[in-house]
């Protein structure tokens, strides 16, 4: 799928606790101003009457019909069938809401709704780092090729997303890489979310520190203490991107031994890369003990940071031997060092789930 170059239009949501953000999509690229309303996220009639008020007034600033509608809630819902659930930032939508048969009833169009990690890690694999990542090894002279991609996206909360082979996996239930229930290495009585998100940067940062008003710091605040731009305690401030970094790098693990593909990072406290993905990459490439006193890899293949230039040279320079066929003259290429990358988005989340929103529409239509 080539979704720069399909004419199809699109229109699109982003929605959030506070805002629902509307606009329409062709050939990958936004065609409208984006219309911002109050999501009205505890009042279940006026959040439906704005949704129905932002689609419209997107619609009236086309010059042709819509194909679709497509966009991204977050967290768990039963998305194939447009059911909403219990959401955290939504509650109005809890005890289930049909959203996608009452917007298809409205618009007579067809509507389609994923989890924002889903389609995030879809807009990366067709749009962003993956194909990215695959010009700069061509342009490098290397075979290598990669067709698969984790996306993750760190904020409020910790989402993802599997793509294989530029099909998205959703599950049998639609909840395929809902990571944020992964066991904390931290604190193996609490998932992995409470030790990988805003709200984990500000606790950290609160007992390493012992500053009774952490809470009512922002990730921003700390890193800019932790870099010495701010008063406070730079060394704890430090300490608490780390212990993010290797929660996160636990979390990163598990899934790069599951599913064998490139990793990409956005959402807002991808922002503080430089301090959190050290640690997480320390975490990947680092051992387990074994009973008999030995060490194992935590992974086969080796990790490396696409955001750094040793990482990113390594990766488009793997290395490769030409090995005999046993009882032939013939030889193959042989890759002794299997090797996966970790990167941070480069067009960020927001365009991502715009994209992933746009090609997930225009898969289901040519189905």
């Amino acid at each position: 799928m080539n979704l720069f170059e399909d004419k199809r239009v699109v229109m699109t949501l982003d929605a959030g606790g506070t805002n629902f953000v509307f606009s329409a999509i062709r050939g990958g690229e936004n065609i409208v101003e984006p219309i911002t309303l109050p999501s009205n996220g505890d009042n279940l009639e006026k959040s439906l009457a704005n949704m129905v008020d932002g689609f419209s007034r997107v619609k009236d600033e086309l010059n042709e019909e819509p194909a679709a509608i497509s966009f991204a809630f977050p967290g768990p819902a039963d998305y194939p069938n447009g059911i909403i659930g219990d959401l955290v930032n939504l509650p109005a939508y809890r005890g289930g809401v049909a959203l996608g048969p009452f917007l298809k009833e409205k618009f007579n169009l067809p509507v389609y709704i994923n989890n924002d990690g889903d389609l995030y890690a879809y807009g990366e694999a067709l749009g962003g780092f993956l194909p990215e990542i695959n010009k700069s090894l061509e342009d490098a002279g290397s075979p290598k090729r990669y067709h698969n991609l984790v996306g993750i996206t760190l904020g409020t909360g910790l989402g993802g997303g599997l793509v294989r082979e530029g099909k998205l996996i959703i599950g049998d239930n639609a909840m395929a890489a809902e990571i944020y229930a992964y066991r904390n290495k931290l604190n193996h009585n609490w998932c992995a979310e409470d030790g990988v998100s805003i709200r984990a940067v500000k606790r950290h940062y609160g007992e390493y520190s012992g500053d009774a008003n952490a809470e009512e710091l922002t990730p921003k605040d700390i890193f800019e203490i932790a870099k010495g731009m701010r008063p406070g305690n730079s060394e704890a401030a430090m300490k608490a991107f780390a212990s993010v970094g290797d929660t996160l790098g636990d979390v990163l693990t598990h899934l790069a031994t599951t599913f064998d593909g490139l990793i990409v990072i956005g959402g807002g406290l991808s922002g503080a890369a430089e301090l959190i993905m050290p640690a997480a990459l320390a975490e990947m490439n680092g051992t387990l003990d074994l009973p008999d006193g030995e060490t194992m890899p935590r992974l086969v293949q080796k990790v490396v940071s696409a955001d750094t230039e040793e990482g990113l040279s390594a990766l488009l320079h793997q290395k490769t031997a030409e090995i005999k066929v046993p009882q032939s003259d013939k030889t193959v290429v042989y890759n002794p060092e299997p090797m996966l990358a970790v990167g941070i988005s480069r067009i960020g989340a927001s365009r991502a789930i715009s994209l992933g929103a746009y090609a997930f529409a225009l898969d289901k239509l040519d189905a």
